[in-house]
């Protein structure tokens, strides 16, 4: 009969497993403590009561309804609807281009470049919130679109950088050279032959600066007008003002959107090292 038992070697020491079962359950502990809170939002979501308390009393999608036929919230996402997939394009085009210029040059001051253009990143979001409200109230770009999805470019470009510039790590550059050689032009070779082949960290990188577009509330309550806040800042609003389990219920929906997206992204990885390892 077979068991699920891990087996030790004869020479492992009772010490030694017991540190191996200790790692385990610290493990298991970790995760629940990091999971439940978000897991928790769920069932109150559903919550028949007007706030946002244990024990649940009934279930209902009285909530999701409210959510989807209030005027704020339906605002909060025709503006999350213009702004995300506008600065996840602009970000994934930046950024992409950015980590190319980087990958195939080499000069006095590149891993300064690198630290400027990773920056946003690093630097705490506040402090960069202020710097561009400062900044774009001087351009006449604070409570326009236009600065709003600047703003969010800003902060998602960093991740497009990263993880295209990780892709490229392990391309071959035979293959650029190949192309070329046989006549063909560096926009053809670039779309024909680099492009598929990081199509995998590109995208990746899309995600992530989606993901991060669509979560801002710093820069958004900077730079957006009274007309443009998006849904993580009409959250803010609720949660201050008026809670109740609406805001759970979108949260429970980023949280399944999230999920979604951390699959894929784990999808693309994996096909990015097999491609990889292929070539």
């Amino acid at each position: 009969m077979k068991t699920s038992m891990p087996r030790f070697a004869p020479y492992v020491s009772t010490p030694e497993i017991v540190w191996h079962y200790a790692l385990r359950s610290a493990n298991v502990l970790i995760l629940v403590f990091l999971i439940l809170p978000i897991l928790a939002i769920i069932p109150l979501s559903l919550n028949e009561n007007s706030f946002l308390v244990y024990p649940i009393h009934g279930f209902s999608f009285r909530w999701y309804h409210d959510l989807f036929t209030s005027t704020d919230w339906a605002r909060a996402g025709a503006n999350s609807l213009i702004v995300t997939p506008i600065a996840t394009i602009a970000a994934t085009i930046l950024g992409t281009l950015a980590a190319l210029g980087l990958n195939r040059a080499s000069f006095k001051g590149k891993g300064l470049l690198v630290a400027v253009l990773i920056s946003p990143m690093i630097v705490p979001v506040i402090v960069t919130g202020v710097g561009m409200y400062l900044l774009f109230a001087r351009w006449g770009l604070a409570g326009t679109y236009a600065g709003l999805i600047f703003g969010h470019v800003v902060i998602a470009a960093p991740f497009v950088v990263i993880t295209v510039n990780a892709t490229l790590a392990g391309f071959n550059q035979n293959y650029v050279r190949a192309s070329l050689s046989l006549g063909a032009s560096p926009v053809r070779t670039f779309f024909r032959v680099t492009l598929p082949i990081i199509a995998p960290g590109v995208i990746s990188g899309a995600l992530f600066a989606f993901a991060t577009s669509l979560d801002d509330v710093v820069i958004t309550m900077f730079i957006a007008g009274p007309t443009q806040g998006t849904l993580p800042l009409q959250m803010f609003i609720g949660i201050r003002e008026n809670i109740t389990p609406t805001v759970a219920a979108l949260a429970s929906i980023f949280i399944v959107f999230s999920s979604l997206l951390l699959i894929t992204m784990e999808w693309l990885r994996s096909r990015s090292v097999a491609k990889q390892a292929s070539s």
